[in-house]
């Protein structure tokens, strides 16, 4: 029972996270600062999930059946925000399910070895999603036409907008959430692991 509410609990805050990363407003004022923050939140909750459930079963498959729970969670969630008024192509889902995969292979390929998977499941992980991300969000609507074409009448203080730093002081918001996103998420699989012990 506390593994399935553990899944339900780590799916319902990525569904959450995910949301505030499809808020048009939000992404149109921070830019590539809202991208790498969000890609390694995103990858964070995917690895402490995915090897918990993966090493609490011993099945390689698992992870990315965890991937697709939180998928289906997410575009649930986000056919209310359609039905609100936000436009659908722009409130994008990252794409957990290939980096999941990486972590089956990783856990597959090693004999089902719990270290090689925080180890090698890790890094590929926090380094693929943020990719695969910027894949993801180069396919949908433009933020700033998006956001000036559904006004929305008022903005909480914490989201108040502000002059993007784009470029300031990182040129490759890819590199930079792959770079953060290896090093924590290998901390992040760790505790999935532990969590089993």
């Amino acid at each position: 029972c506390t593994h399935y509410l553990f899944i339900v609990v780590v799916a319902v805050n990525s569904t959450l996270l995910t949301i505030n990363a499809g808020d048009y407003i939000f992404y149109t004022d921070w830019a590539w600062t809202s991208f790498v923050v969000f890609s390694i939140s995103q990858t964070l909750l995917l690895v402490v999930g995915a090897c918990y459930y993966l090493t609490f079963t011993g099945v390689p498959g698992t992870a990315t059946y965890y991937a697709l729970i939180m998928t289906v969670y997410t575009w649930v969630a986000k056919g209310a925000w359609f039905a609100l008024g936000y436009p659908y192509d722009f409130i994008v889902t990252p794409v957990w399910l290939p980096s999941a995969m990486l972590l089956d292979l990783a856990y597959w390929a090693t004999k089902k070895n719990k270290h090689s998977l925080i180890l090698f499941g890790g890094v590929m992980c926090g380094m693929s999603l943020p990719l695969f991300n910027m894949v993801n969000l180069i396919t949908v609507a433009d933020p700033l036409e998006t956001a000036f074409k559904y006004p929305r009448p008022t903005l909480p203080p914490y989201m108040t907008p502000i002059e993007p730093a784009v470029g300031k002081f990182y040129n490759s918001p890819v590199a930079l959430g792959a770079g953060a996103g290896a090093v924590l998420s290998v901390t992040m699989a760790a505790l999935g692991c532990k969590l089993n012990t």
